[in-house]
């Protein structure tokens, strides 16, 4: 047990909300839990900070946030804020600035909770999505030449390695191994069309899966994998995909499995050289801000998530293990999942059962 330095960024939309019900869940843990305690550092970054300074973090946003032993993140975007704008502001620098290069995004399908599938039980839909997570589809390499004439012209360009490709592969047949379920890793690319990038990554995937003998693989092409998503969820086990096509396919895994509500994600440096990040997939949702009833639980499992990552899986299990519960009563739910209670009473009930589950 320690104490853990942690920045908080609350950021835009939902985020300030949801983010609180995670903080209210780490305090109730170090409550309880000897020798286990979290000082905070919040940062008011976000939209409102772009109003007012022209920037949505500071020029040492970075080196403010370096000390930190992990980073807690609600959301980020608005309304009259181009999305590139917000998202090329804050959260993708954090990325790459830190080489967060691995992103794990899970979809469980969890007891109590009903997939818009017909057929699916609970735990018929439990995958894992390893999302490469600082270059690929999102790398910012590119221009515009001749703009707001006949002759414009816009170069958006890929950008693969091999240390980051090989970097999230291996991270998907290590937790494929840990895992021990289905023992199956699935590449998706698109690389009948793609000929040099993903051909690129389909190398690379092999080469990395004749070290792990043991381990089933399949590649498929991203329509071929959306497909099976909705048509044979329960396939599927650990899935590693590029920066844009984890990004998708991790969003349908989470309607799948019930709500974008329930989708917790972690943004790892592998090397541990710089702090990881821990968010809720959902984003700002702007249409419910204010309203007090955002789902806080993909928050909540992010913070697992972090539990584990700062080498606390008791507490992560006991977090895991409260949400669980949460959903299996399905007394206390949001709107989401078909509930009438607020983020607070999910909040408060997560708590509860931390204690008394």
């Amino acid at each position: 047990m320690a104490e853990y330095k942690l920045a908080v960024i609350p950021g835009d939309g939902v985020g300030p909300e949801v983010v609180a019900e995670g903080r209210k869940v780490l305090d109730a843990l170090a409550a309880d839990t000897p020798g286990l305690s979290f000082r905070y550092t919040e940062f008011p970054w976000g939209s409102d900070y772009y109003r007012e300074t022209g920037a949505l973090m500071p020029e040492d946003g970075l080196e403010l946030l370096s000390p930190s032993d992990a980073i807690l993140f609600g959301a980020v975007g608005d309304p009259d804020i181009p999305d590139h704008v917000t998202l090329h502001g804050l959260l993708l620098p954090m990325r790459r600035g830190f080489d967060q290069g691995v992103c794990i995004r899970p979809a469980y399908l969890y007891p109590g909770v009903t997939s818009p599938l017909t057929g699916k039980r609970a735990g018929d839909i439990d995958m894992v999505i390893f999302r490469e997570n600082t270059e690929g589809e999102y790398a910012p390499v590119g221009g515009r030449l001749y703009p707001g004439t006949p002759h414009e012209t816009v170069i958006q360009s890929n950008v693969f390695t091999r240390r980051g490709t090989e970097r999230i592969i291996r991270a998907a047949f290590e937790n494929c191994v840990r895992r021990n379920k289905k023992n199956k890793v699935t590449s998706v690319t698109k690389s009948n069309a793609q000929a040099f990038g993903m051909v690129f990554w389909d190398e690379v995937f092999q080469d990395v899966a004749a070290e792990y003998p043991q381990v089933e693989t399949e590649s498929l092409l991203v329509d071929r994998a959306c497909m099976d998503f909705v048509r044979w969820p329960e396939s599927f086990d650990v899935v590693v995909a590029s920066n844009l096509f984890g990004d998708i396919l991790s969003d349908i895994a989470a309607v799948v499995t019930g709500s974008m509500g329930l989708a917790p994600s972690a943004n790892i440096n592998p090397e541990r050289q710089h702090p990881s990040m821990f968010e809720p997939v959902h984003g700002a949702a702007f249409d419910i801000v204010g309203r007090g009833i955002a789902n806080p639980l993909a928050t909540i499992s992010a913070v697992a998530m972090m539990l584990d990552h700062l080498g606390e899986p008791e507490a992560a299990l006991r977090v895991d293990a409260a949400v669980a519960l949460c959903l299996q009563e399905g007394q206390v739910l949001t709107p989401d999942l078909g509930g009438e209670a607020t983020t607070v009473q999910v909040g408060d009930l997560v708590v509860h059962m931390l204690s008394h589950g």
